[in-house]
């Protein structure tokens, strides 16, 4: 049994090549091997959203706070709010992120394949982000 305790994890910034605007991680767990499970907590500003990316084994979000945005590429910009989830499949390009005047936070889980959990793309543009 492993407990982390609340506040033991320090917090990082999303980096600019990731996101847009100001994102705080908050690192909940990563497994070590044979598990691939990593569980993060990220907490978006007014505004702020990851750039597109893909995820090779899917990923779920838990909406755990606030409102906020998911878009897939070709699709359409869907309002997320505190209690919902939001499963990506594998391969699907998407984005997530805050509201355009509402901070979002949410609980991600991915699984790594080939010792990778995510690929990371071309920021999403304004117009796609206000759809």
């Amino acid at each position: 049994m492993q407990i982390k305790p609340n506040g033991s994890q320090a917090s990082s910034i999303g980096p600019v090549t990731n996101f847009t605007g100001h994102a705080r991680r908050d690192p909940i767990h990563t497994a070590l091997d044979p598990s691939r499970l990593a569980v993060g907590q990220v907490t978006f500003d007014p505004g702020a959203r990851t750039v597109w990316h893909t995820h090779p084994v899917g990923q779920l979000l838990i909406i755990t706070a606030g409102c906020g945005r998911v878009g897939t590429w070709g699709g359409e910009v869907r309002e997320v709010k505190a209690g919902d989830s939001v499963w990506f499949e594998p391969g699907e390009k998407h984005w997530h992120g805050a509201g355009l005047t509402t901070a979002m936070s949410h609980i991600a889980v991915t699984e790594a394949e080939n010792g990778s959990a995510v690929d990371w793309l071309e920021p999403v543009s304004d117009e796609d982000y206000a759809k």
